[in-house]
């Protein structure tokens, strides 16, 4: 069996917001490989195996992680990477991706959702419109110091820099082109219970960092379309002449409809609990054992071998099958019993004596 390694992208951090998929790999997984600094330890809890061997990528030599990419292709190990947020965000997959390939091993992605969307989310804004931003644009951490390049697009920017820097990242913004009335929303591990977001302008933005104690790597949405949304009129909708159609509820909406006393999240993840169970369960599974071919499957063939009696079918052709009438075994035993004998038994019919054979004299002329 040939071994995977599974990049999966974990989430903003909430261990209800991974994609299924990514709970079906961690459920799977021989190995996981995380970094505790990134992604939360409650994720890990909720989704591994209890006897999944995990491993903090962040405080070992790359050697050691590819000695654990290397058993894997030896073994046929199920291998998780986890990043925090999308795999496909500052997540270095390239090369990983690589090493993966030279050692033999089969690789996949899943996607995850990114801090940036949780974000927009937890205020309940888009990051694109048509009247304001049509475009996005994503600066990380090692691209901070083109924040000025970039502001000058005049769009929606997503910031991924230090907390420290909240004033030469302002500076380089006002530079670029925004105004100190731009809207600007700060957020820290967001989704977490111990999240920080919050709405301010450009020209407040020091301040804000400065008063929730925002020093690490922290995201800043920057642009026009955060800003407040009007009041609207709420407008009656009149349903027609032509039926409504409602949903039909599925096996894991009755399942999240329960109530559950632990979390507001724990409802909802109630819904593929126990498909998951299976998955961890599918790998530890052994082989199925082969039947045994003693008294028990000597027993299904004679009694297969009672139902074909000649006496037995006659009165089955007669009456017509009926419950009775159907095999006790496997049908596999039965039709092998039909086609084979149970037994062979000796004839118990006498013979005839045979003469012997008058010795043909020779004739004499």
């Amino acid at each position: 069996m040939t071994g995977r390694v599974s990049f999966v992208g974990a989430g903003p951090g909430a261990a209800d917001l991974i994609t299924v998929r990514g709970a079906k790999r961690m459920a799977e997984a021989d190995v996981v490989l995380w970094a505790p600094s990134v992604v939360e330890a409650e994720c890990v809890r909720e989704h591994a195996r209890p006897d999944a061997e995990l491993v903090d990528f962040s405080r070992v030599p790359e050697a050691e992680v590819v000695e654990v990419y290397r058993r894997a292709s030896v073994a046929g190990l199920r291998v998780v990477r986890l990043h925090a947020g999308d795999p496909s965000l500052w997540g270095g997959l390239r090369d990983q991706q690589e090493t993966c390939r030279r050692l033999g091993l089969e690789t996949d992605v899943v996607p995850g959702v990114s801090p940036v969307s949780a974000a927009a989310a937890s205020v309940g804004r888009e990051l694109t419109t048509s009247d304001r931003a049509q475009s996005l644009l994503l600066v990380g951490p090692e691209t901070a110091e083109h924040v000025e390049e970039f502001a000058a697009h005049g769009t929606t920017m997503a910031i991924s820099a230090s907390g420290a820097r909240a004033g030469l990242l302002v500076e380089r913004l006002r530079a670029g082109g925004y105004a100190d009335d731009t809207p600007v929303v700060v957020a820290y591990k967001v989704s977490l219970p111990d999240e920080t977001v919050a709405q301010t302008t450009l020209g407040g933005l020091e301040a804000c960092v400065k008063e929730h104690k925002l020093y690490r790597t922290t995201l800043f949405l920057v642009g026009e379309v955060l800003a407040q949304p009007a009041s609207r009129r709420r407008v009656a909708v009149v349903e027609g002449d032509e039926p409504v159609r409602r949903a039909r509820p599925s096996k894991w909406a009755k399942r999240a409809s329960r109530p559950v006393a632990e979390s507001p999240s724990a409802a909802a993840w109630s819904a593929v609990h126990d498909w998951q169970e299976t998955a961890r369960t599918k790998r530890a599974t052994a082989k199925p054992k082969p039947e045994p071919v003693g008294e028990p499957l000597l027993q299904l063939v004679a009694d297969a071998a009672e139902e074909t009696a000649p006496d037995r079918v006659g009165a089955v052709a007669e009456e017509g099958p009926g419950p009775e009438d159907r095999p006790r075994g496997k049908p596999v035993v039965a039709a092998a019993a039909k086609r084979k004998p149970a037994a062979v038994q000796a004839s118990t019919t006498p013979r005839k004596p045979t003469a012997a054979r008058a010795k043909k004299n020779k004739r004499v002329n």
